[in-house]
């Protein structure tokens, strides 16, 4: 690479005054810790020092409550979007069974009207009378009932 020609390299007294004249610039160091109250209380999360004041030692068993209770919740975020999802796939197989019943019902009922019943009945032989139907009676004396006594 070649040499950077548009800036000229500063002298290290050069750069010290430039330190003093603009201050020097507050670094935050990676032990100190944070001025705000809710950034201590994020530093102590994060780096796990909150543990070692025996106060909050007492809370643990109601962190491990909250935190089971919030895993409870997004459990059951799941469970209930699983049901819908089943719900859903339900209501359209029931509506893809209504369809079918709807139709087949009406193929049956199409089948079942005299001029079909008389077309399928000639393709098997069979015809229509033109005269009408008549009744058979019996005498009464020559009917014995059926009984189930021994």
């Amino acid at each position: 690479m070649s040499p950077n020609t548009f800036k000229t390299p500063i002298s290290e007294s050069q750069e010290q005054e430039l330190h003093e004249i603009k201050g020097a610039p507050s670094e935050k160091s990676a032990g100190q810790v944070p001025q705000g109250f809710i950034a201590r209380w994020i530093s102590k999360i994060f780096s796990g020092t909150f543990l070692e004041n025996e106060k909050y030692l007492t809370y643990l068993p109601f962190i491990i409550f909250l935190f089971a209770l919030g895993l409870l919740y997004i459990a059951n975020g799941y469970y209930a979007d699983d049901k819908i999802r089943e719900y859903n796939r339900l209501n359209r197989e029931l509506n893809e069974l209504r369809t079918s019943y709807i139709t087949h019902k009406s193929e049956l009922m199409f089948m079942g009207k005299q001029s079909e019943v008389a077309k399928q009945a000639e393709t098997m032989g069979l015809k229509t009378t033109a005269s009408p139907p008549y009744k058979i009676e019996l005498d009464s004396n020559c009917f014995v009932p059926f009984s189930y006594h021994e």
